[in-house]
């Protein structure tokens, strides 16, 4: 069976891509970030209006949630980098151009409403926050894949689930009922985005199924979240990991495992030479990162119970 180009399958994929974005836009729902900030719990700053200075008694929620909002933030501040690598992955005629403006409008919405609750409660600091944005931004964030288009699609369609699985289990370990609606909104954006593209691979499965098995393979095993390029970003990602906000259980088993299920990648018919030891090589791949995920699991138990044993009980 002939290779595909990336030309060829940009083409033959279009229609896909002009019903999903048909789909899209009768799913998704209008939504204003302005409604979900508590402006009326705000103040001035410290600076040339001469308000209060930040301090951490002023945070309404704890230090790993303020790491995890802040990592989220920071990820979605980075949407000039991710809106260039799509449009040259993608191209922006017909309907994949028109995905990407949508898409990059309904990102857009993301970082602006976080970042207007955390300043808005004082949640974080706010000079902190300004310098880390300008750092990460100037840095940027380019693909692993050379933009390929399939593996940009299977890329995608992992982390945006993880994203919508980040951002909800943050706003419910904050005990912040505001920021917890706030997050849960841009999550239904997320995983809207997510269903797209995970409909567009599938298409693209049935027409080029090994290439496009490769792509998953590729994908799955060398996956990072896209804001592993935050300063401190391996630490933070311990500290979320530990209070159980996003680890390697979770990215396995409710991000990577329902995909491939959806994509039917372990019991898919058709597959030859190159799609078939993808396929292999994804399976012991899988079958490690679930050993991996179980060893994390049994030292976060272990430390847990040591720090439960070192409290000192109340009275004594």
């Amino acid at each position: 069976m002939p290779r595909w180009t990336q030309i060829e399958l940009l083409t033959e994929l279009e229609p896909v891509v002009g019903r999903e974005l048909d789909r899209h836009l009768k799913a998704a729902r209008e939504w204003f970030p302005h409604e979900y900030v508590p402006w009326s719990d705000g103040r001035n700053f410290d600076g040339v209006l001469g308000g209060d200075a930040w301090d951490p008694s002023q945070s309404r929620v704890s230090e790993v949630a303020r790491t995890a909002l802040v990592v989220n933030l920071l990820t979605e501040d980075n949407l000039p980098s991710y809106h260039r690598d799509i449009y040259e992955s993608f191209g922006t005629d017909g309907a994949w151009g028109t995905w990407i403006g949508r898409w990059t409008a309904e990102e857009g919405r993301h970082g602006m409403a976080i970042r207007d609750y955390l300043l808005t409660t004082r949640a974080v600091d706010p000079v902190t926050l300004e310098r880390e944005r300008m750092v990460h931004m100037t840095q940027g964030f380019a693909s692993a894949y050379d933009l390929d288009m399939l593996h940009t699609v299977a890329y995608v369609s992992f982390q945006e689930l993880a994203t919508r699985i980040s951002h909800r289990n943050t706003g419910r370990y904050t005990q912040d009922p505001v920021c917890e609606q706030l997050l849960a909104r841009i999550s239904q954006d997320e995983n809207l985005h997510m269903v797209f593209y995970r409909n567009v691979l599938q298409a693209a499965l049935e027409l080029a199924p090994n290439e496009t098995m490769r792509a998953i393979c590729d994908v799955v095993s060398t996956f990072q979240m896209p804001g592993n390029t935050i300063e401190g970003f391996t630490r933070r990602s311990v500290q979320i990991a530990m209070a159980g906000i996003y680890d390697l259980r979770i990215h396995r088993d409710e991000v990577l495992a329902p995909i491939l299920r959806s994509w039917d990648v372990w019991d898919r018919v058709g597959l030859s030479g190159e799609g078939e030891q993808a396929r292999e090589q994804l399976g012991t791949y899988f079958e490690e990162l679930d050993r991996q995920a179980g060893r994390f699991e049994e030292r976060r138990a272990a430390r847990q119970a040591r720090a439960e044993a070192t409290q000192v009980t109340p009275g004594r």
